[in-house]
Formats: C-alpha cells, sequence, structure tokens
C-alpha cells in the first residue's frame, strides 16, 4: 500500500509550461505531482502565453512571482544560473509546441514529463528519445488514467493465464461532450483541440484514443499491434478534416484481432474508459467509472468481482493501491501513482541504475512513440478510404 511515503532522497525541483488557469489539464499534473509531497516540489512555471496573467495565477498557487517566467526560454535560462534551479520540466501545452519545449527541456539538462500524444511524427520523437539518451535524462509521458491499480491486477492476470490465450481487445473512450460546437469556439481549454494547426492530424484519435490504446499495451504487455482499419466522421461539421468520432479495427502479430471507439459526440454518455479483454477460457472487464473493481468471468462458471485492496490482487497492485478497500479512489491518485514512477525513474536514471528503469511499469517515451504511430496509421487509414494500415510503417 502507498501511504505517501518518500521512495527517493528529496524531491525534484519542478516546473511546469503550459498548464495555466485555462488550461484543461494543467490541475491534474499538479494533483499528480504534489499529492504526496515527497516526489516534487513546484519552483518555477511558464503558465501561459500571457505574462501578467501566468505571474497572477503564480501568485494565486503561493508561488514565488520572480520564479512565474513569461515564457519557457527565459524560463530555462533563468533557472540554469540559480544553483537551485529547476531539475524537471511538465510539458502541459497545446500539441504544437511539445517537440520544441521537449527538445529545449533536454538541452537545457532537464528531465521531461510531457502531455499526450507527444509529438506529430515518429521522426520526432526518435529524435527526442535519441536526444534523451545523449543526454542521460528520461521523457515521460502522461497518460493519466493509468495509474489506476487494478489495471495492473489484469496485466497479471492476463501474463498468468488466468483467461487464455488472449483473442479479442475491445476499447472505448467515447463521451457526449463534444455534441454541441459552442465549447469550440468559447472554452479556452477545447479552441486549440480542434484547430488542425496546433492539434495536429486528428481531435478524438489524439486526445481521447491514444489514453486507452496506451493502457491496452500496459494490460496486454506480450502483444505487439500489428495493422489498424480506421473510419473516422466529423459529425459536428466544424470540425473537418479533423473527427470527432472514429471506428479502429485491429489485428495484433499473435492473431487477436481488436476495435476501437473514440468519440466525442456518444450524447449524453458520461463514461470514459471501458477495457475488455477476451481469452480462450475467460474475459477480464474494467471502466474507469468503477476503477476500484475488475470483472473476472471464466466461461461456465458466475462472474467474480475483484476490489481494490483485496489481499487476493497481485503485490504490484497492492504496492499501487492507496486508501483501503473500503475508501474510493478515482484520477487524483492515478496521477499521483504516474508522478511517483516518474520520481523513482529519474533518480534511478541520475545513478545510473538501468535495471530499476527497466523493471518499471510507466509510460515511458517509446510509449509515447507507440502514441505518435497509432495516430497516423488510424488517420492515414481513414484517408485511403478505410484500408489497413502496418502499424510499424512509416505513416507520418
Amino acid at each position: 500500500m502507498n501511504i505517501g511515503e518518500k521512495k527517493i532522497d528529496r524531491p525534484y525541483r519542478w516546473g511546469i509550461v503550459g498548464g495555466g488557469r485555462t488550461s484543461q489539464v494543467g490541475y491534474k499534473h499538479r494533483l499528480g505531482a504534489l499529492m504526496d509531497n515527497t516526489n516534487f516540489r513546484l519552483v518555477a512555471s511558464a503558465f501561459d502565453v500571457d505574462a501578467e496573467r501566468a505571474k497572477e495565477f503564480g501568485a494565486a498557487l503561493n508561488m514565488d512571482t520572480d520564479r512565474c517566467y513569461p515564457d519557457y526560454k527565459t524560463m530555462f535560462a533563468e533557472e540554469a544560473k540559480r544553483e537551485d534551479g529547476v531539475e524537471v520540466v511538465d510539458v502541459a501545452t497545446p500539441n504544437f509546441l511539445h517537440y520544441e519545449v521537449v527538445k529545449a527541456a533536454l538541452e537545457a539538462g532537464l528531465h521531461v514529463i510531457c502531455e499526450k500524444p507527444m509529438f506529430f511524427s515518429v521522426k520526432e520523437g526518435e529524435e527526442i528519445k535519441a536526444l534523451a539518451e545523449k543526454m542521460n535524462k528520461v521523457v515521460c509521458v502522461t497518460y493519466g488514467f493509468s495509474g489506476f491499480p487494478m489495471l495492473l491486477q489484469m496485466r497479471a492476470m492476463i501474463a498468468n493465464g488466468m483467461i487464455g490465450k488472449v483473442n479479442m481487445v475491445d476499447l472505448r473512450y467515447a463521451h457526449g461532450y463534444g455534441c454541441d460546437a459552442t465549447a469550440d469556439v468559447k472554452a479556452e481549454g477545447q479552441k486549440w483541440r480542434v484547430d488542425p494547426k496546433k492539434v495536429g492530424k486528428s481531435f478524438v484519435l489524439g486526445d481521447l484514443s491514444t489514453h486507452t490504446f496506451y493502457m491496452s499495451e500496459l494490460v496486454t504487455s506480450d502483444m505487439k499491434l500489428k495493422e489498424v482499419l480506421c473510419d473516422r466522421q466529423a459529425f459536428v461539421g466544424s470540425r473537418y478534416p479533423l473527427e470527432d468520432n472514429a471506428y479502429v479495427l485491429m489485428r495484433y502479430e499473435n492473431g487477436a484481432v481488436g476495435r476501437m471507439w473514440a468519440s466525442a459526440v456518444n450524447a449524453g454518455d458520461m463514461s470514459s474508459q471501458h477495457i475488455r479483454i477476451v481469452g480462450s477460457k475467460g474475459s477480464l472487464e474494467w471502466n474507469d467509472r468503477a476503477c476500484d473493481t475488475l470483472i473476472y468471468e471464466v466461461q461456465g462458471e458466475p462472474a467474480q468481482v475483484l476490489t481494490r485492496g483485496g489481499d487476493y490482487n497481485d503485490p504490484l497492485t497492492q504496492e499501487q493501491e492507496r486508501l483501503g478497500a473500503l475508501h474510493f479512489e478515482g484520477l487524483p491518485e492515478s496521477w499521483a501513482n504516474l508522478y511517483t514512477k516518474f520520481a523513482q525513474v529519474m533518480a534511478a536514471k541520475d545513478r545510473g541504475d538501468e535495471e530499476f528503469i527497466r523493471d518499471m511499469i510507466y509510460p515511458d517515451i517509446d510509449h509515447g512513440i507507440d502514441g505518435i504511430r497509432w495516430i497516423n496509421a488510424c488517420v492515414k487509414s481513414a484517408d485511403q478510404n478505410s484500408t489497413w494500415v502496418r502499424f510499424d510503417a512509416d505513416n507520418d
């Protein structure tokens, strides 16, 4: 059980680029990083393109406003002059800025935590991976839903053969909050998400389905995606050529098949992530509205409901749960679990412990690159009239 005790010698001095008052993700990053008070300490920021608004927001967070900078370049330059300068930077900007900020952060000698999807092209991802290796730094990706403990339980049960050979992977991230185009022009945190210049080639495939795709990689740890077929639509016409709904079929190297439904126009639905893994002997199902439970169904037997905190869960699951079985957990705890792992990986990199890093289960830069591959393969398939596209091909 995780009760917030320190897992590294001291908290990292942490800075954030983006994530200001109008951001839809900034508070989630701060909750994740600062919940335990043992992993990170927020010391510097470049919260906003509006310098005065950025400084005012920093003051509202009780930050030293002298370290609330007008832009990331100034932040990196000024913090480098300090003995107590920032050591880790969080990139919580719109997508089109990720590459340049991450590159500048690595060149400044900083570890990086980056929002998803990381970049627009696999080529950019591979370049950043090589730079991180050269600078001896890590790049982590905030697939924020993936820190729920019962996902590790699902992973362990699949790896232990408890559902037999995996045959089907059924994924869904489909809500209804994009049915009305009003938010596209009014909400600061939504405007850029439907602007191709800032978001890239896709809307819901990048914004939503990358989360669920990574979670499918997490739970089916030994499976490799072979090819995808995608059909996408813009039911709110002003979003074209971006999509607000997409269906994806998948084929895996081991013969398994899958499907993904990603949508922002699933009218009336308040749910988010749904994952069902079907094997030759049984199935496992999880969704984040009931994130503390995992449904285990064996053909011909009564269904079982496994609960977070139960002694029957895998040790890795137990290590990640925080409140005990009688108390509900949620998204803040998921983010905090990720940030705890990020801090541990950074500390391992700093002391040269590559074995520790290899054994840690967390979204690293390779998973970030897989997210780019996923988006680009799906978009290419849809744009080619829904043909099968190799996942590992050059789809940039």
